[in-house]
């Protein structure tokens, strides 16, 4: 049980990005009424930014 747990959070920036910044970002664009490029779904564009920003912050231990 303390492995499965000790995974878990090893990864919980990446979660964290995926959970909470990606819907953040997804409702920002959407309240701004962005428009964004290639028809990309705001959804999409979130998980991108804030999954991306989650595993840079995973890998290197900090978000900044």
């Amino acid at each position: 049980m303390s492995g499965a747990l000790q995974k878990l959070l090893a990864i919980m920036p990446f979660l964290f990005g995926i959970g909470f910044i990606a819907p953040l970002i997804a409702q920002v664009v959407q309240a701004w009424g962005m428009k964004l490029p290639g028809g990309i779904s705001p959804i999409a564009f979130g998980l991108l930014l804030g999954g991306g920003w989650g595993l840079i912050a995973n890998v290197r231990g900090r978000w900044l």
